[in-house]
């Protein structure tokens, strides 16, 4: 299995980093991509991207600046955003692990820890790290919170430049008409452990195992998030790459198919979308 984006480069797995990857490689995760947020993040995010790297199991790398950190993408600085965060990001982005530019987008849900960033610094972030995926030939990892309609307004400003495939929305949420917008444009479509909860989230229409049914089983990817979003019954936990097992068993059964037929497809597609060489 593979977990495409979660987040061992956060302080929440500074204590057992290695035990939990352990966990993951030896209950059948194959691949985990770790995902920067910030700078910092996004560095530690390569640095164990070039840590692991064997049969046992490999670690990719995801850089660039989530949109509630575009005032604040470097917290090794107190206050608004280095003006050298770009530089800093498209250094990291040259290293031969980091697979795509990610999470960045729009987020415009008002968490109890963050209120709305300024929305003029979220897009001027979101379009500049465009650009370096689009110099680097790379694809996107999207974020989107409470803002698909200006998130695809922006792709399709890009979408002849962008690479093909041009990338995935991580943890998607939305509308029906936002999710068949991204798929007309090529993109993948990840879902995380709240795809296992019941109901309909706050501040969304539509419930996310009904958005995976119609999803083309070619472009689906799984992901975990971790530590965040852990799925049912492990809900309450501090979520791990290992869990992304319980999130394709969970989807796979929604779609109707073989776990072992799910698991061939996800590589295939994870091959697809980010070029990469895997058995």
């Amino acid at each position: 299995m593979i977990d495409v984006h979660c987040h061992l480069n956060l302080h929440a797995f500074d204590n057992d980093f290695d035990e939990v990857a352990k966990r993951a490689f030896g209950a059948g995760v194959r691949i985990i991509v770790n995902t920067g947020t910030s700078i910092p993040s996004s560095r530690r995010a390569v640095e164990l991207a070039q840590k692991y790297n064997s049969p046992a199991g490999e670690m990719y790398a995801i850089v660039g600046v989530h949109p509630h950190h575009a005032d604040k993408a470097d917290i090794e600085f107190e206050g608004e955003l280095q003006s050298d965060w770009f530089e800093k990001l498209s250094e990291l982005s040259k290293d031969p692990k980091v697979i795509a530019i990610g999470e960045i987008g729009l987020d415009y849900h008002t968490y109890k820890s963050n209120g709305i960033v300024d929305k003029k610094l979220q897009y001027d972030a979101f379009e500049r790290q465009i650009e370096l995926s689009i110099e680097r030939s790379l694809p996107l990892q999207i974020h989107n919170r409470q803002a698909g309609e200006d998130i695809i307004k922006v792709l399709k400003k890009y979408r002849s430049r962008l690479q093909n495939p041009p990338g995935m929305f991580h943890c998607f949420a939305g509308t029906f008409e936002v999710l068949k917008d991204a798929l007309d444009m090529g993109f993948y479509i990840g879902f995380d452990g709240n795809v296992t909860y019941k109901g309909i989230a706050l501040g969304e229409t539509v419930a996310l195992s009904d958005l995976a049914k119609k999803v083309p089983f070619d472009r689906l990817m799984v992901e975990t998030d971790a530590p965040f979003l852990t799925p049912i019954p492990l809900r309450g936990q501090r979520n791990e790459p290992k869990n992304v097992i319980i999130v394709g068993r969970y989807l796979a059964e929604a779609l109707g198919v073989e776990f072992e037929e799910f698991q061939n497809q996800i590589y295939s597609n994870f091959r697809t979308l980010f070029g990469l060489k895997i058995d």
